[in-house]
């Protein structure tokens, strides 16, 4: 079945980027201006809802009801309250700054997976932090809750550049997008078994992106998981392979399905709507796509294998 991509924002030409839906309205964050965006999806009328996030890229909401988001412009994860405020969670690693957060995901005892990352854009102010040697997976979790010190683990010894990341329904497996873009690099869909003590194990490749005569072929970017487990991703690029998709993974690594996307680079995908059938897309030219559930409902959403 052929997709039916409906653009519905068009935006000055700079990358869109993290997605949560709010119960009314999709949120994107327009990372470079510092701004997040709300879609009303029946009048795809928008609006900017917070302004000056330092370049916020992956965001989501807690079961607390805040809005989380990786600040790459100021190197922490932010926590947003509807009020208008916001506050710092931990910066802090073994006593040294964490990189760039990127992407994130949060479980259902609160703690905040993200992508940590070394970003070609440098963070606000002197440079006087340095990276960390090493681009992982971290965790933040809260001492107590609801107002406790936040602390910070890393969980992924194995990474070298992750990008996307998604928890399984049971939360019981962490899906994690090793996207190295150098030539000898590996670009892998991961799965790492969240194990009885909250750290991570061996990690099972579900599918490897390769390389032509054109260069390195795009791995994903950002991923999200649909009501049956299932897993979107974005990926691809016009430089090399079959170009920019969207994938559907089963939680095995069968591919269900590869939908070529009308514009370049995909950067990020989440659900929405009223009943979270609706597949929204961003990109990195600044616009929003939709693939509303007219035929995939059953013919993706809820198929288990071809």
């Amino acid at each position: 079945m052929t997709w039916n991509f409906e653009e519905v924002y068009v935006g000055p030409n700079r990358p869109l980027g993290g997605l949560a839906w709010d119960g009314q309205r999709m949120l994107v964050t327009d990372i470079n201006d510092g701004t997040l965006i709300a879609l009303d999806p029946k009048t795809k009328s928008t609006e900017i809802v917070r302004r000056h996030l330092n370049r916020v890229n992956g965001i989501a909401f807690g079961d607390d009801g805040a809005l989380y988001g990786c600040q790459e412009g100021s190197r922490r994860v932010i926590r947003m309250l509807s009020d208008g405020s916001a506050s710092v969670t931990a910066t802090k690693l073994h006593d040294e700054n964490h990189n760039h957060p990127h992407l994130l995901t949060i479980d259902k005892k609160g703690s905040i997976w993200f992508s940590d990352i070394h970003h070609p854009l440098k963070a606000s102010g002197p440079q006087i932090f340095p990276y960390l040697d090493h681009q992982s997976i971290l965790k933040l979790t809260r001492e107590s809750r609801p107002r406790g010190h936040w602390h910070i683990d890393r969980m992924t010894v194995d990474t070298i550049s992750p990008t996307g990341l998604a928890l399984s329904l049971d939360e019981k497996t962490l899906y994690v997008s090793d996207n190295n873009m150098e030539h000898d690099g590996v670009r892998e869909l991961r799965a790492y078994p969240i194990l009885e003590d909250g750290g991570l194990g061996l990690y099972r490749v579900l599918h490897t992106f390769g390389r032509d005569h054109q260069g390195v072929q795009r791995g994903i970017s950002g991923m999200c998981i649909d009501k049956s487990g299932n897993l979107f991703a974005c990926a691809g690029s016009n430089v090399s392979g079959p170009g920019p998709m969207i994938y559907i993974f089963s939680p095995n690594g069968d591919i269900l399905g590869a939908h070529p996307f009308p514009v370049d680079m995909p950067t990020n995908c989440a659900f929405g709507d009223a009943d979270l059938k609706t597949l929204y897309i961003s990109t990195s030219c600044g616009s929003l796509y939709r693939v509303k559930d007219n035929g995939y409902e059953g013919h993706i959403l809820h198929t288990k294998s071809l």
